[in-house]
């Protein structure tokens, strides 16, 4: 078991790792420069399971930003649900997050679902992101949401609609629906 430490010690890790992705949409949200590149490891990588986004390092994900934010007006980033799971030492750790975002992209309203698999590394200055990709359950203007579950091209954030990154691709669904015939 366990010491009382190192019990404490893991809240402690996990309290902050929570704080990142709390910090991640205030920063993201604020255009808040200085703050979003204090949030990855130097050699972190930032992508998209679509591979729209794909960024290997600080600058490179600082300058993807840029793009993403020449498009992006006013938004609002919420996370939900984090998961956490430390490895090893206890100098990483992996995690999920669920969340949702209200977007303004490119003149229209838009809303996402969406999750993160995250890596985190411990740093000197603290816990930072060392690998984020971003997975979307859907991404639509907002007259397209009612009924978009019942479809699967549901990330409509660009010209041509794309299908969703979640869930039909997941191995657990694949599974699910072939038991019952369906895949």
């Amino acid at each position: 078991m366990a010491s009382v430490e190192d019990r404490i010690a893991r809240l402690e890790a996990e309290a902050q790792i929570r704080q990142l992705v709390a910090r991640y949409c205030f920063t993201i949200d604020d255009r808040d420069i200085n703050g979003i590149r204090a949030l990855f490891t130097d050699d972190a990588v930032l992508k998209s399971a679509d591979g729209v986004m794909n960024a290997t390092g600080v600058d490179a994900i600082m300058a993807q930003y840029d793009g993403r934010f020449a498009v992006l007006g006013a938004g609002h980033h919420f996370m939900h649900d984090i998961e956490i799971n430390f490895a090893g030492g206890g100098n990483e750790a992996t995690g999920r997050v669920s969340g949702h975002a209200e977007l303004w992209r490119a003149g229209t309203m838009m809303v996402a679902a969406l999750r993160y698999d995250d890596v985190y590394r411990n740093s000197a200055a603290g816990w930072k992101f060392a690998s984020r990709t971003i997975n979307f359950l859907y991404y639509v203007p907002v007259d397209q949401y009612p009924g978009i579950l019942g479809a699967p091209d549901r990330n409509r954030a660009y010209a041509e609609p794309r299908p969703a990154d979640y869930p039909e691709s997941l191995p657990s669904w694949i599974a699910y629906e072939r038991a019952r015939g369906r895949g």
